[in-house]
């Protein structure tokens, strides 16, 4: 059974302030004393690291690309049994997906989680549109249970009169936020999006500007009560307790212990993974790929996504790591490396003009490009 207050914090596109929105509200509410799971949708890493740290509690990805609507809701329900709401982020525009029907977007995620969704605009430079672009998303699908919009970067008192007439005349919706323009309310970026907050040496003073702002300007205690309108949800047992079958230890007794390098050079793990490899009986060794040695005993090594590439000199320092990773490979210790671990397993890494001696654990080097080569669910065929 899900019974948790939930809200979806949903935009017409990117950059429309989800993020910060999202991230303010987890830590006003967290302020007030309240337990707070937040969620993203898709596979975002970054996003996910802000809102964890805003809600003081590990944040979930909802993705109907990697997961089914019986995992989305297994997970889900799992994860807010003993929290006071939900709070999820979508990504890019409400509505937008994979295809012609919008089959894996925030608004298919929202009705599958029957979650009230507040719909953030950017109101820069348009008035009276707004109200057409709100009441254009109600009638697109009128299941994807819209109730409230939040006004962004609103240029005055005039300004957010002419808009939150018009929402509230042709849109019957609450206006539940308004945001003026302002200074130094985003989160910074870089690249590949935001610089995660392992990476940002001021986070936690980002965070509190975000919440301060979203405490004067939105509407808190009127989204609670909309979070509270998320009717209960039936989840099917089985899905409510997914077994995780119990590690065979062949016959080395005692615990599995699965090393995880976690540092701001990789910090780029689901959760859920780590759950579900605790359930089945591991033991995690977390270390530093930056600062710390091989840890002793290990049974397998899972490294994980991140930007080496930024942290390559101190990487490449830890000479005695770099070869203890490698003769552990050349032993049979089963690595697991995915994206920025991947790139740790190469011999060399080259970053703006200079190479850096990785663990050469594979015959590989890699360079990494000024723009992204590509950006959303790609499908390969091995």
């Amino acid at each position: 059974m899900i019974n948790c207050p939930r809200l979806t914090i949903a935009g017409l596109g990117g950059d429309t302030g989800k993020t910060v929105v999202s991230v303010g509200l987890c830590r006003v509410w967290k302020k007030q004393g309240y337990s707070i799971v937040p969620f993203k949708k898709g596979p975002d890493y970054i996003d996910m690291g802000w809102l964890s740290r805003g809600a003081d509690h590990p944040c979930y990805n909802v993705d109907l690309f990697l997961m089914n609507k019986d995992q989305v809701l297994s997970s889900f329900s799992m994860n807010t049994r003993n929290a006071n709401v939900a709070v999820i982020e979508g990504n890019r525009g409400l509505y937008d997906g994979m295809d012609l029907e919008g089959s894996v977007s925030t608004a298919e995620v929202a009705k599958l989680l029957q979650s009230p969704v507040i719909l953030i605009v950017d109101c820069t430079k348009v008035t009276r549109t707004v109200a057409a672009m709100v009441l254009g998303c109600q009638m697109l699908d009128q299941d994807v249970p819209i109730k409230g919009v939040i006004l962004n970067r609103l240029a005055g008192n005039r300004h957010e009169e002419i808009i939150r007439k018009s929402i509230e005349h042709y849109c019957h919706l609450p206006v539940v936020g308004t945001i003026p323009k302002l200074k130094n309310i985003t989160f910074p970026g870089r690249h590949l999006g935001l610089i995660p907050p392992q990476e940002h040496p001021l986070a936690e003073d980002a965070i509190d500007n975000a919440t301060e702002v979203m405490a004067k300007y939105l509407d808190v205690e009127q989204l609670w009560q909309i979070a509270r309108e998320a009717p209960p949800i039936e989840v099917s047992s089985r899905f409510e307790n997914p077994p995780s079958p119990p590690f065979n230890k062949g016959g080395m007794g005692g615990l599995i212990n699965i090393g995880i390098i976690r540092d701001s050079a990789f910090q780029f793990y689901y959760p859920e993974n780590i759950d579900a490899l605790k359930r089945a009986g591991a033991q995690i060794v977390e270390f530093s790929a930056l600062t710390d040695d091989l840890p002793p005993s290990l049974n397998a090594l899972y490294i994980g996504g991140g930007f080496p590439e930024t942290h390559a000199a101190t990487l490449s320092k830890n000479v005695r790591l770099r070869q203890a990773v490698k003769r552990a490979a050349e032993e049979g210790l089963p690595i697991y490396a995915e994206c920025g671990g991947l790139m740790y397993l190469g011999e060399k890494l080259f970053w703006e003009g200079k190479a850096y001696e990785m663990t050469g654990v594979l015959p590989i080097v890699i360079g990494v490009s000024k723009k992204p080569q590509g950006h959303g669910y790609t499908v390969i065929e091995v």
